[in-house]
């Protein structure tokens, strides 16, 4: 009976550790705020889809721009989930994604500010005015967590932070 507890148990940590195992970049910097700003970029977009924008030619900047980037940045964490930038390691990581961040934070300071002046505050009485006036307030957070996300990224494409003996290592061996 023993035995067969441990078989188990060594089973269900294997399967634990199957599982577990491509999420190790999360706790880093990097995965850290792709989850973030893919969560914000989700409410981003999500608010203004729940309103009538397609009669407003300004929230159809403001959802192209939320929608291409939290597409792109799921890419960017399926990429380093699955490893597959240790695998295309003649690709500079870093720098792409530091100049993904950097137009993602122009991009979002244009579709915030249009999405704030788009919210009228006249028109309370709309049922989506809090949907709109919300996805301002979102819109602002994530430019932000681009910004900071850009200013890490710059950090790991430069080298900044780390030890003579860390970078010497080859993350490709």
């Amino acid at each position: 009976m023993t035995m067969g507890g441990a078989g188990l148990h060594r089973g269900t940590a294997a399967f634990q550790g199957a599982l577990l195992l491509p999420f190790h970049c999360l706790p880093e910097v990097r995965g850290t705020h792709l989850l973030l700003v893919l969560v914000l970029g989700l409410l981003v977009w999500s608010l203004i889809a729940a309103t009538t924008y397609h009669l407003h030619a300004a929230y159809g900047w403001v959802m192209f721009v939320s929608l291409f980037f939290w597409i792109l940045t799921l890419l960017f964490l399926v990429i380093y989930l699955l490893q597959l930038h240790q695998k295309f390691y003649m690709v500079p990581w870093p720098l792409v994604l530091m100049i993904c961040n950097a137009v993602a934070t122009v991009l979002y300071i244009t579709a915030f500010v249009t999405c704030a002046a788009a919210v009228q505050p006249t028109s309370w009485r709309q049922w989506d005015y809090n949907r709109r006036a919300a996805a301002s307030f979102f819109a602002c957070v994530t430019m932000i967590t681009y910004g900071v996300s850009t200013f890490f990224s710059f950090r790991a494409w430069k080298g900044l932070g780390s030890n003579a003996a860390t970078s010497q290592v080859s993350d490709h061996a």
